[in-house]
């Protein structure tokens, strides 16, 4: 990674902007930064190999703070700043750094572009047995995280994937992005992509406040936004009061904005329908993995219900139902993590789907979204759909725990579960019935933004 950053890091101009808040960051202010970062970093002893783990909150000082270790080829493992002191344990237990570098200052919920920071030595880490220079950790949302590892070749590969995606992005242009960029997209469609095309990245103060965000779009006047389906839900449902500067309508603070794009998770084809009623243009979506990166995209959402072409350099194939896709090599850095996914050079998703006859790729559910009851195959996104298309039901997930359980979020203070149960005995065949639908006031998150699909945290939710 050292000389890819470092190549990244020396194009474009200057004067050419690339982070902006409250403050604009150049591209030779960048590098100074970077520079200075890293001088202080090596005086620490980092240097090629180190294994660093990243507990700082999304910001300027962030973005610098990872690239300044890469040009010192140290291996970075980003970790969510909101996770729990036994969470952050886990992971250090899996990734064995040798350093942390955290912030000094508690994270108030709002953006900001500087934090202090601090390294820690640990005794007990290791440095990087292999090549892979950037560790990543899968959600969790069905159980406990596994550790992926991405080598300087296929991190190069994604960012040249997204150069070669159409309507992505460009560069001169605004790009407003709301997702966590301790994650994939994040850092390879956001950080390292920009400085690849030239783009400037914008932050919003707080990407969970759709007035926030549209402030944010409005006062720039952003070209490109990206974020997560529920990102796009807070944005279909902000209404006149909630626009940008001086109370303006959120379609006139989206105004400038060309191409949008979710990611993280199946965008909801309500929510999209929604965003494309209030907003007048369509949100794209994106498609991949933490182990494998963007694998599919169609910025123009034209494609919906399917999530677009397999991009440049992958094979996808679907295989008895599944979505596999060819790597060189398991993308888990433990072998527990691996032998069921990663097979004779194929990786298996977790995703069913199937091409349609553009060669676009539909996704048809998670692998273990299809569960056995009294005999009968329950597809359980059939019964979330069900759910989801009740009035007021904003959210909804249903797991199989012994019986199919659902678990829904609501505006309404009113909505009970019998009323529900009784909305789905109207849409599904009665084998296909939750035992039990729970309302919760909001659903639980991984640090990601995925909802949770654990049915064991599920039911501490309660």
């Amino acid at each position: 990674m050292r000389e890819f950053v470092t190549d990244l890091l020396a194009r474009h101009g200057d004067d050419l902007p690339v982070f902006t808040h409250d403050h604009t960051v150049t591209r030779g202010s960048l590098r100074a930064s970077v520079a200075a970062e890293a001088a202080v970093f090596a005086a620490s002893g980092v240097g090629e190999g180190t294994t660093v783990a990243v507990q700082v909150p999304p910001s300027f000082t962030q973005l610098e703070a990872v690239l300044a270790l890469w040009t010192l080829g140290a291996r970075v493992v980003p970790i969510d700043h909101r996770l729990t002191p036994a969470e952050v344990g886990v992971l250090r237990e899996l990734a064995r750094p040798q350093f942390v570098v955290r912030a000094t200052d508690r994270f108030t919920g709002a953006f900001r572009e500087r934090y202090e920071l601090v390294t820690e030595r640990r005794r007990d880490g290791l440095p990087a047995a292999t090549r892979h220079r950037l560790v990543q950790f899968t959600s969790g949302s069905t159980g406990r995280p596994k550790v992926v590892g991405r080598s300087t070749e296929s991190v190069i590969r994604e960012v040249m994937r997204f150069a070669a995606a159409g309507d992505m992005a460009r560069h001169g242009e605004k790009f407003l992005i709301l997702n966590n960029t301790a994650y994939s997209f994040g850092l390879m469609g956001g950080l390292l992509h920009a400085l690849a095309a030239g783009v400037e990245l914008v932050f919003a103060t707080r990407s969970s406040s759709a007035e926030d965000i549209l402030r944010a779009a409005g006062r720039h006047r952003v070209d490109f936004l990206s974020g997560q389906p529920f990102h796009f839900d807070l944005l279909a449902k902000a209404g006149p009061a909630e626009g940008g500067p001086a109370g303006a309508d959120p379609v006139g603070a989206l105004r400038t904005v060309r191409g949008a794009l979710a990611g993280g998770e199946l965008m909801p084809p309500e929510v999209a329908e929604a965003f494309a009623a209030v907003h007048g243009f369509a949100v794209g979506e994106c498609f991949g993995t933490t182990e494998t990166g963007a694998l599919t995209m169609d910025v123009s959402g034209a494609s919906r219900p399917s999530v677009g072409r397999p991009l440049s350099d992958t094979t996808i194939r679907v295989r008895e139902g599944l979505v596999e896709v060819a790597l060189d090599e398991s993308p888990y850095l433990t072998e527990d993590d691996g032998p069921s996914r990663y097979s004779d050079g194929w990786f298996r998703t977790g995703d069913r789907g199937e091409f349609d006859a553009e060669g676009n790729l539909r996704l048809l559910g998670r692998s273990d979204s299809l569960v056995m009851v009294r005999g009968f195959n329950v597809d359980l996104t059939e019964v979330e759909g069900a759910l989801r298309a009740h009035p007021l039901v904003t959210e909804a997930i249903a797991v199989y725990d012994a019986a199919v359980q659902a678990y829904i979020s609501t505006g309404s203070d009113t909505l009970t579960s019998d009323q529900v149960a009784a909305w789905c005995a109207e849409r599904l065949a009665e084998f296909k019935l939750p035992e039990r639908v729970h309302v919760l006031r909001a659903l639980p998150r991984t640090p990601s933004g995925k909802l949770v699909r654990n049915p064991r945290v599920l039911a501490d939710a309660r």
